[in-house]
C-alpha cells in the first residue's frame, strides 16, 4: 500500500469531480485498488457528485466595472468549490512555483467548464449548451470569456517561442507603446469573433492547448530562465511575473463565470494567493510612484506592511484589505469607494490608493 495515505485522502473529492492533475490521478488510482477505506469514501464522493447537492446557489449580480461591488460568494457551496479547495498548491511535476498558481488557475477553469459541458458526473440544472450563451462580463457570454483568455495567454506564449493558435497577428499587443491597449481590444474582438463561428468545445480546447504549452515551456520549470524581464500588455516585468499575471487573469475570469452561473469558486490556495497579492502591491507601488501622499498598507493575513507613495513625508493613512478582496479590487470587480476596507486617517490619501488599484485593471 502507498504511504501517502492522507494526501490522497485530501485528493478524493477531486478524483470523484474528475479535476486531478495527471501526477495526482496517477499516485491516487493505485492507492484506491489497495485501500478498502479511501475507495469506499472515494465511492461515496463519487455518489455525491452524482446527485450534487441540492440546487445552485443562486447567482449574484455579475461582476461589474461601473462602481457596483461584486457580492462574495459563499464559502460552502457544492461539490467544485470542494473539489477545487482540495487542489493541493502544486500543481504538476517539475513546475516551477512561479508558474504553478496559473497551472492551478487552469486547472480549476477546466473543473468549472465541464459543468457546462455535463462532462462531470452530474448535470447541474441549466447546464448544457444552452449555458455557454450566460451573460457573463463585459459583452461576453461564457464562451467568450474563454476566447478572451486565449488571446490574453497568447503574447506570452509567442513571446516563448509558441506558434500562434489564432487568427491574424497578435505583435502589437505585445509591445510597450502607447497605443499598446487599444491594438489589445482589436485582437481580443478578433479571436472573440474568430471562435464565436466555432463549437464551445473548440475554444476550450484551443485554449487548454495553449496553456497545456505554456507550462511546457523550459520558462515555466527553470526559475532562472524565468528571471529575464520582457515588456508584454504594457508592462515590463520578469517572465515569472507574467504567469502569475496570467494565473491572476484566469482566476478572476473563472470567478466571473461563476458567478454568471451561481456555481461558487473558491479562491487561489494561500500559496498562489499570496504571490498574486505580492505582484499586486509591487504593480501598485510603482503606478503610484514616490510623489504620491504615503498609506500604510496592509493585507489581512499576512505579516508585511507596505508604504505606498512617498516615503520621506509621514504617514497620511493606512489601510488594510482582505487579500481576496484587494485582488477583485486590482481586477477591476470592486469600485474603489465599495471594497470593504479597514481605513483611518487622511480619506483623499486612501482613496488614492484605491482609485489607483482599480485603474490597474484591464481584465
Amino acid at each position: 500500500m502507498t504511504n501517502d495515505h492522507e494526501d490522497v485522502r485530501e485528493l478524493l473529492a477531486a478524483w470523484a469531480f474528475g479535476a486531478l492533475q495527471p501526477g495526482d490521478e496517477r499516485t491516487v488510482r493505485p492507492h484506491l485498488a489497495e485501500c478498502a477505506d479511501c475507495a469506499a469514501e472515494a465511492a461515496r464522493l463519487r455518489e455525491t457528485v452524482r446527485v450534487l447537492d441540492g440546487p445552485p446557489t443562486a447567482a449574484p449580480a455579475p461582476a461589474s466595472l461601473n462602481g457596483s461591488a461584486p457580492a462574495r460568494p459563499p464559502e460552502t457551496g457544492g461539490v467544485l468549490a470542494l473539489a477545487l479547495r482540495s487542489r493541493r498548491p502544486a500543481a504538476a511535476p517539475g513546475i516551477a512555483p512561479h508558474a504553478a498558481p496559473y497551472a492551478a488557475a487552469v486547472s480549476g477553469l477546466q473543473a468549472l467548464l465541464r459543468e457546462l459541458d455535463g462532462e462531470g458526473d452530474g448535470e447541474r440544472e441549466g447546464s448544457g449548451r444552452g449555458a455557454w450563451g450566460t451573460p457573463v462580463v463585459h459583452d461576453w457570454d461564457v464562451r467568450d470569456t474563454v476566447a478572451h483568455l486565449l488571446a490574453a495567454d497568447e503574447p506570452l506564449a509567442l513571446h516563448l517561442g509558441l506558434d500562434s493558435r489564432l487568427p491574424g497577428t497578435a505583435a502589437a499587443p505585445a509591445g510597450a507603446g502607447p497605443d499598446w491597449a487599444d491594438a489589445w481590444a482589436l485582437r481580443t474582438a478578433e479571436v472573440i469573433a474568430h471562435e464565436q463561428r466555432r463549437e464551445p468545445r473548440e475554444t476550450v480546447a484551443a485554449w487548454a492547448a495553449q496553456a497545456a504549452a505554456l507550462l511546457a515551456t523550459p520558462e515555466a520549470r527553470d526559475p532562472e530562465l524565468a528571471s529575464t524581464a520582457t515588456t508584454l500588455m504594457g508592462a515590463r516585468l520578469p517572465v515569472a511575473d507574467h504567469f502569475t499575471v496570467r494565473a491572476f487573469e484566469a482566476w478572476i475570469h473563472t470567478d466571473d463565470i461563476g458567478r454568471a452561473l451561481g456555481i461558487p469558486v473558491p479562491p487561489p490556495p494561500d500559496p498562489h494567493l499570496w504571490r498574486l497579492v505580492h505582484l499586486a502591491v509591487r504593480i501598485l507601488g510603482t503606478a503610484l510612484g514616490p510623489d504620491a501622499p504615503p498609506v500604510l498598507f496592509a493585507v489581512t493575513g499576512g505579516a508585511e506592511e507596505w508604504v505606498l507613495g512617498s516615503e520621506d513625508e509621514p504617514i497620511r493613512a493606512e489601510l488594510v484589505l482582505d487579500p481576496v478582496d484587494f485582488c477583485l479590487l486590482v481586477g477591476g470587480r470592486y469600485a474603489p469607494d465599495e471594497v470593504p476596507r479597514g481605513e483611518t486617517g487622511d480619506r483623499e490619501a486612501a482613496h488614492a490608493v484605491l482609485a489607483r488599484a482599480a485603474s490597474l485593471a484591464w481584465l
